[in-house]
C-alpha cells in the first residue's frame, strides 16, 4: 500500500481524503446527479465503491430497505472475486473471517445397503491450482459491508440512501440529465413522499424482480425448471463426519449440496425436494422447515442432524433466465445507452454453482470504470456500449454451465453409471466457476491478437493473471498484479528485453503517447500506471537510473514513486521467473490491462505506434 505522497498521513491510510462531491456531500438526494444506482446488492455496492474513486462524478445509490442487509442469501466466493476484493483493499480481511474451501467430498449409495450413504471421493479444491487466492464461503451481507466501507472511505464518500424506493423512469432524448426517475421514500419521517429526480445514467442493480428492467421494456428469456430445492443455514449437532467439508451427496432419497459456512459452526444445506408438478403453481415454496429438515435426514441416513437453530431458510425452483438486453438501446442503434442492468436484474440461475454474487460483482466492475471514464471526459460515450456487448455473452455462458451442473446434481442414483463422474466434472470445469474463463472479444478496448505469441500466458481479453516479481527499490518479492487497485487507472506492464536497451527506448517513445491522454493538472500516472519488469537481477538495477517514465514525480510534493521498477526473479514456489511462468518473449513485450484487470493489448517493445493507435480508439485526448 502506498500513501504519504500527498503529505504525511497519521490516520488509517485506507480512508482516502475526501474530494469533489465527497466534500460536504448532501444528506438528501439531490435533484440531479450523474449516476443513480438502484439497489444495494453485490453489483450495486461494488459499483458504488468504484464510483467513489471518481469524486468529480456525482453518484447516489438508493435502496428500498431501511438499512444494511442483515442476512445475505448468497455465500460462495470464487477466486476471481477474491482477486477483485484485493483490488478494493479488503481481500486479506475477508479471507480471515471466511470459510476456506480446501476440499470437496462426494457421497453416494452404499453398494451393500443402498439406503445408506458412503463417501465415494475426496477432491482437493481447485482454487490454488489456478490462482493464488482461495475459494471462500462468507455471508453476502459481509461482502456488502466491505464494499460499503470502500465506497464511504473513497474520495467520493458514497453512502447508500436507504429507505428510497424506485418507482419508474423515462429516458428523454435531450437534456443534460435525460433520465427522469420517480422515487418514493419508504422509511423514516418522509415515508410515502414521492419525488422526481434526474440522472445522466442509471444502473439497475435491483434484483430478479427489477423495476428498472421493467421500466426500459426488457424481459427475462427462459423458464423455470421443474425441480425444487430447500436451502437452510443451520447450527446442528451431527455424527456426519464431513460436516465441516463441502460435500455433494447423491442418495436413493435425493440429493444434498452441503457447504460449511464461516465461523466454524454454521453450515448451509441445499436439499433436493424433487420434481415439481406442472400445476403446482409455486405451492412447493410453502414447504415448512420441518419437512426440509426431515428430508435432509432421510438423505443423510445412516447419519443424522439435530438442528439447534435455523438462521435462514427458503425454497426455490431452479430457473435459468437471461434478459434480452443489458441496457436500454435496441440492437443496431447508434445511440449510447443511458440505463444499464446488472446482476439478477439481467441473469438468474440456481445457487448451487456458486455464481450469482460472483458474476454480479463482475458486472458492476465492468460498468463502473466505464461510467467514470466517460463522465470525466477520458473516453467517448461509445465506451458504454461495450458493457452489454461484453457481459451478455458471459451471462449466457454462466446459464449454460449452471444448467448442466444443476442437472448433474439432481440425478437419481440409477442414472449415474460412474460414481466418480461428478467429482471429475467438478475438477475438469474448475476454471469456469472460478471466474477465469471470461474472455472479452475484440472491441475499442480489446485489441488485436496479432502479437499474442509474445505473451502466451496473458491471453488477450482474459483477466491479467498475476505472478511474483522482485521490487527493485527494496528487494521484496510481491505479486505484480496485487499493486493494481480499483482506482480507475489502466495498468501498463513493460517487460524488458535481455539487455534493457529496448525497454529504455520504449519508455522514451511511449511517455509522450501517454501524456496525450493524461490531464495536465493531474499526476503523470493519473490515467496510466506504467511498470517495468527487467530480466536482470534486482541487485544489478538502480531505480534512480531508470527512465523518467519509471520514476515519476507524484502528488503535490512531487515525490518520486519508487515502486515502478521490478526484476523478474524466481518465485518462492518455483525456479522460474515471470517470463517463463507467463510465457513472455525474452525480446520484451508490453501488456496493457484495463481498470477491471482484463488484458486489453499485447504489443512488442518497438510497437509504440500500435500503442498510440490503440489508445486513440479507447480514449479522448485532453
Amino acid at each position: 500500500m502506498q500513501f504519504h505522497h500527498h503529505g504525511y498521513v497519521s490516520h488509517d491510510p485506507r480512508v482516502l481524503p475526501a474530494a469533489g462531491t465527497g466534500i460536504d456531500r448532501p444528506a438528501d438526494l439531490p435533484d440531479t446527479m450523474d449516476v443513480l444506482i438502484v439497489g444495494s446488492g453485490p453489483a450495486g455496492m461494488l459499483l458504488a465503491a468504484q464510483m467513489s474513486q471518481y469524486p468529480d462524478v456525482t453518484t447516489r445509490l438508493i435502496e428500498k430497505r431501511d438499512g444494511r442487509l442483515v442476512l445475505g442469501q448468497a455465500d460462495g466466493i470464487q477466486p476471481r472475486s477474491v482477486e477483485t476484493f484485493q483490488a478494493f483493499g479488503f481481500a486479506e480481511r475477508i479471507i480471515a473471517e471466511a470459510y476456506n474451501i480446501g476440499w470437496m467430498n462426494f457421497w453416494g449409495p452404499d453398494p451393500e445397503n443402498r439406503q445408506n450413504i458412503v463417501r465415494t471421493a475426496r477432491t482437493a479444491d481447485y482454487a490454488y491450482d489456478i490462482c493464488e487466492f482461495p475459494h471462500l464461503i462468507v455471508n453476502q451481507a459481509r461482502v456488502l459491508d466491505y464494499f460499503a466501507e470502500a465506497a464511504a472511505d473513497g474520495p467520493g464518500r458514497i453512502l447508500p440512501d436507504y429507505g428510497v424506493e424506485f418507482l419508474g423512469l423515462t429516458v428523454h432524448e435531450e437534456g443534460d440529465y435525460p433520465v427522469e426517475v420517480r422515487v418514493r421514500y419508504s422509511a423514516g419521517e418522509r415515508a410515502g413522499e414521492e419525488r422526481t429526480i434526474r440522472a445522466k445514467y442509471v444502473a439497475g442493480c435491483d434484483g430478479a424482480r427489477s423495476g428498472v428492467r421493467e421500466a426500459i421494456g426488457r424481459t427475462h428469456v427462459g423458464a423455470m425448471a421443474a425441480h425444487a430445492w430447500g436451502v437452510m443455514d443451520v447450527l446442528v449437532n451431527t455424527d456426519f463426519p464431513d460436516w465441516r467439508t463441502k460435500c455433494a451427496i447423491n442418495a436413493e432419497a435425493g440429493n444434498i449440496l452441503h457447504i460449511p459456512r464461516e465461523g466454524g459452526y454454521l453450515s448451509r444445506m441445499y436439499i433436493d425436494l424433487g420434481e415439481v408438478a406442472a400445476d403446482d403453481n409455486h405451492a412447493v415454496r410453502a414447504t415448512p422447515i420441518e419437512a426440509i429438515i426431515a428430508k435432509a435426514n432421510e438423505i443423510l441416513h445412516p447419519y443424522a442432524i439435530d438442528v439447534k437453530q435455523v438462521a435462514w431458510h427458503s425454497v426455490y425452483e431452479v430457473g435459468h433466465r437471461i434478459t434480452d438486453g443489458f441496457d436500454d438501446v435496441d440492437p443496431g442503434s447508434a445511440a449510447a445507452p443511458r440505463v444499464f442492468l446488472t446482476g439478477d436484474a439481467c441473469h438468474t440461475h440456481s445457487a448451487k454453482a456458486g455464481q450469482g454474487m460472483n458474476v454480479s460483482m463482475q458486472d458492476g466492475f465492468n460498468l463502473g470504470w466505464k461510467l467514470g471514464s466517460v463522465l470525466t471526459g477520458r473516453a467517448p460515450a461509445a465506451l458504454l456500449s461495450t458493457y452489454g456487448a461484453e457481459r451478455q455473452p458471459v451471462a449466457q455462458q454462466l446459464i449454460d454451465f449452471d444448467r448442466e451442473w444443476s442437472s448433474l446434481m439432481a440425478r437419481k442414483p440409477e442414472e449415474i453409471s460412474d460414481p466418480q463422474e461428478l467429482a471429475k466434472y467438478y475438477l475438469a470445469t474448475a476454471e469456469f466457476p472460478s471466474g477465469f474463463m471470461t474472455r472479452y472479444t475484440s472491441s475499442m478496448i480489446t485489441g488485436s491478437d496479432a502479437h499474442q505469441a509474445l505473451a502466451a500466458g496473458f491471453p488477450l481479453g482474459k483477466r491479467f493473471k498475476s505472478a511474483e516479481v522482485v521490487r527493485v527499490s527494496d528487494g521484496n518479492v510481491i505479486h505484480l498484479g496485487h499493486h493494481a487497485k480499483a482506482d480507475g487507472r489502466w495498468r501498463v506492464y513493460a517487460f524488458g528485453d535481455a539487455s534493457g536497451a529496448g525497454l529504455d527506448a520504449w519508455a522514451a517513445a511511449a511517455a509522450p503517447v501517454f501524456a496525450r491522454f493524461t490531464p495536465a493538472d493531474g499526476d503523470v500516472d493519473a490515467v496510466f500506471d506504467v511498470k517495468a519488469v527487467s530480466q536482470r537481477s534486482y541487485e544489478d538495477l538502480d531505480v534512480t537510473t531508470a527512465p523518467a517514465l519509471f520514476q515519476p514525480k507524484t502528488g503535490p510534493l512531487g515525490l518520486t514513486d519508487w515502486e515502478k521498477l521490478y526484476a523478474a526473479a524466481p518465485s518462492h514456489w518455483s525456479t522460474t521467473d515471470i517470463f517463463a511462468e507467463r510465457e513472455l518473449s525474452r525480446d520484451g513485450v508490453v501488456v496493457v490491462v484495463r481498470p477491471d484487470q482484463y488484458v486489453a493489448a499485447i504489443l512488442p517493445l518497438d510497437g509504440v505506434d500500435e500503442l498510440a493507435s490503440f489508445l486513440e480508439g479507447a480514449f479522448l485526448e485532453v
